[in-house]
């Protein structure tokens, strides 16, 4: 049975760069209440209107498959990650495959948040050790900034997040590849972190007040004045709590991989963690006892691309020659839902 491996990685991310500074002209807060919580000085905002998740995505797929030397026509499969997509429905791995000029090849969208990019990696991963295809485009791409709440109110989620989009080839190898996947979920505290509308729940999973009207169908599918007044159109967040639980899992499902593979923490040559916070990073690198060499951050230039984190990481670290060839390199994220999981790989 073939092992896979990544062959080609590639970034994008918007020209438009926004600092902390630039922030407190909308919302209370400064850079250095920023910093100090999140590690986080600028991040990247997608032009409003000539911007897309799908564009930016089609850029960070070009330099994947210029550097995996191969073509889009060869592309067997797309596998999207995104929590931002163009459109409600469908999905941005078809909008992929038509600005690409692609075959009519299979095309599946991953709504797993930040813990996506992991998602798809396994997916790809076990549709290339059956034989079922040679060339896998896995992509992770955001654009945040459209659907932020650009006000005090809003500022522990927006001013973490941020626009740009990662991508990978994926191919199969007789050498070792990717060594193993593990993923994991707990829909227990589902709410804590999260975008509730709008949807077709009818508030019967959030104890939050929802205005109906009698003419509506059934009452539930609209977009309410007190869906409004009460932001929750908007993305929120428990930010204490998400932090709790994600040094517990975070360094679990790290160790989780190396065991299954006979490793120990001393053997990674590169984490490479979900840039979520840096200070989660921070306890997971001082919990495992990782040397500062032995983790990759950018979360500082970028704040978080959710599913995009990962690769636009990966592809920094691999072109600043800090992932060599034979390496061991671990990915790791832990996210909405919660999900979370880890890939380790020999490079």
């Amino acid at each position: 049975m073939p092992q896979s491996k990544i062959a080609g990685v590639g970034m994008y991310v918007p020209e438009n760069i926004v600092t902390n500074n630039d922030l407190t002209a909308y919302i209370e807060t400064s850079d250095e209440w920023i910093q100090e919580r999140t590690g986080i000085k600028e991040r990247r905002y997608a032009h409003r209107t000539n911007e897309t998740t799908t564009t930016m995505a089609v850029k960070a797929a070009q330099i994947a498959l210029q550097r995996a030397g191969i073509k889009a026509q060869e592309v067997d499969f797309i596998i999207f990650a995104t929590l931002s997509p163009d459109y409600y429905f469908p999905g941005c791995g078809v909008l992929l495959q038509r600005e690409m000029k692609m075959k009519e090849i299979g095309a599946l969208d991953i709504r797993n948040q930040c813990s996506g990019f992991v998602y798809a990696v396994s997916i790809a991963d076990q549709f290339i050790k059956t034989g079922m295809y040679k060339n896998i485009l896995v992509v992770g791409s955001e654009k945040h900034s459209f659907g932020l709440d650009f006000s005090t109110r809003g500022r522990n989620v927006s001013v973490i997040f941020g626009d740009g989009a990662g991508a990978v080839v994926m191919q199969p190898t007789e050498a070792k590849g990717i060594l193993s996947t593990h993923l994991h979920s707990d829909g227990e505290s589902a709410e804590i972190l999260a975008m509730c509308n709008p949807g077709t729940h009818a508030n019967h999973w959030v104890k939050v007040p929802v205005a109906t009207f009698d003419d509506a169908p059934r009452g539930e599918m609209f977009m309410s004045h007190a869906m409004v007044e009460n932001a929750q159109n908007y993305p929120n967040m428990d930010g204490p709590s998400v932090f709790k639980k994600a040094i517990i899992k975070f360094p679990e499902v790290i160790m989780e991989a190396l065991e299954k593979n006979n490793l120990k923490t001393s053997d990674i040559n590169m984490l490479i963690p979900h840039q979520a916070n840096l200070r989660i990073a921070q306890f997971v690198q001082q919990k495992l006892q990782l040397r500062d060499d032995q983790v990759f951050n950018n979360i500082d230039k970028y704040g978080n691309t959710t599913a995009a984190s990962i690769p636009i990481a990966l592809c920094e670290a691999w072109e600043a020659g800090k992932i060599k060839e034979g390496d061991l390199v671990c990915l790791a994220a832990f996210g909405s839902g919660f999900t979370w999981g880890s890939v380790i790989m020999r490079w």
